[in-house]
């Protein structure tokens, strides 16, 4: 899977982006197939804002954002709440199950 960590109106230091990746590389064992992910750093208006972007097949891409005064709580509430859409998700065993226990 590819990840790309981009900056925009700003600069991240490396150990940054290696945390970006890390959370990523993480996340995605939580869906099957994945095929992409986008970590977007923006400075809003003095505004750190964080954009995770998650691309799987058969299926659309899952967006979060989150915004703080730093970068580092922005990425890490940004990745909490991709978490927490990937949980949602239902997945086909647990269908089967809550099926048989009808």
């Amino acid at each position: 899977m590819r990840v790309t960590v981009t900056a925009r109106h700003c600069e991240i230091d490396e150990a940054l982006r290696e945390r970006a990746v890390e959370l990523i590389e993480k996340i995605v064992k939580l869906v099957r197939r994945p095929q992409r992910a986008e970590v977007v750093f923006d400075n809003d208006h003095n505004q750190k804002v964080v954009e995770f972007q998650l691309y799987v097949a058969r299926g659309g891409p899952h967006v979060s954002t989150a915004e703080a005064h730093d970068f580092r709580t922005a990425l890490d509430r940004a990745a909490d709440k991709l978490r927490n859409q990937l949980d949602k998700l239902e997945t086909p065993a647990s269908r089967r199950t809550a099926v048989g226990q009808e």
